[in-house]
């Protein structure tokens, strides 16, 4: 198992990608601690990982609360004894901020993604690594988009947003990986699961006609194999990223276009 006695923390964790990569975390042996703003979706996900056999605890977190996430690891430490992997697939409700022309998007809406995201990530990477450090090891991770490399109509702060993280992976891996602490990313484009996705079809699907079907057909269009990733696929990259055999990784954000976005 790739992550066999491995203590992993993933924050939002209620989401389609948090859920995903708490599976293929739990299906390779790794000890979880999940944690979300809204605590049902989390319990439900904990029953269903130890129904099958895994190990998983449930916390109802705010991610962008310094006190209240500095607290929460200090839990996990003190029942688990260390945190090998910190996950950050925390993420901000979009149906606002997308589908509005920047010309006409006021500098609130703008500014959300760029500072809630950043936020989570920031928060959670620092005070995890607060606790890595004196180990001398540990994985931090996180997950961005497509739209930190390319430009995107329509989709607000959404983009820098990514940018910035992908930006804050590399500043922090340039401080923390000589410490033996790894930093890495994931950039998929779009899959169909995710809230995301959803809340980026409504406004084009009122202006352009276009069925889900036909959005995802467009999406996928861009890719190599004509076809969208599922979370099932990033969670296993993930899994493989988390663990010790990604050693010469860090201070990267892997790209999981699926061809999309050349690099």
């Amino acid at each position: 198992m790739l992550l066999k006695d491995k203590v992993a923390v993933i924050h939002g964790a209620g989401g389609a990608i948090g859920g995903a990569v708490a599976r293929a975390f739990a299906a390779e042996g790794a000890e979880l601690f999940l944690s979300g703003r809204r605590a049902g979706p989390v319990e439900a996900l904990v029953e269903e990982i130890v129904s099958a056999g895994g190990s998983a605890v449930a916390a109802q977190v705010d991610a962008l609360d310094e006190g209240v996430v500095d607290r929460y690891l200090g839990s996990v430490t003190d029942r688990a004894g260390r945190i090998d992997v910190s996950f950050d697939a925390v993420g901000v409700p979009n149906a606002e901020i997308l589908g509005v022309p920047l010309t006409e998007l006021d500098v609130e809406r703008f500014a959300l993604p760029i500072a809630a995201c950043t936020r989570a990530y920031f928060l959670t990477a620092r005070l995890a690594a607060r606790r890595m450090v004196p180990q001398g090891s540990g994985v931090i991770m996180t997950v961005t988009a497509l739209h930190s490399r390319t430009g995107i109509p329509l989709v607000g702060g959404y983009g820098p947003a990514m940018a910035a993280k992908e930006a804050l992976t590399r500043d922090l891996s340039a401080e923390l990986a000589p410490l033996g602490v790894r930093v890495v990313g994931l950039r998929p484009q779009a899959m169909p699961e995710t809230r995301t996705i959803r809340e980026a079809f409504a406004p084009r699907a009122e202006a352009t006609g276009l069925t889900w079907e036909q959005w995802q057909e467009h999406l996928a269009a861009r890719t190599h194999p004509r076809r969208l990733m599922r979370p099932a696929e990033l969670a296993g990259t993930a899994a493989f990223l988390a663990s010790d055999r990604a050693s010469g990784l860090t201070g990267t954000t892997v790209n999981l276009t699926m061809g999309s976005l050349d690099d």
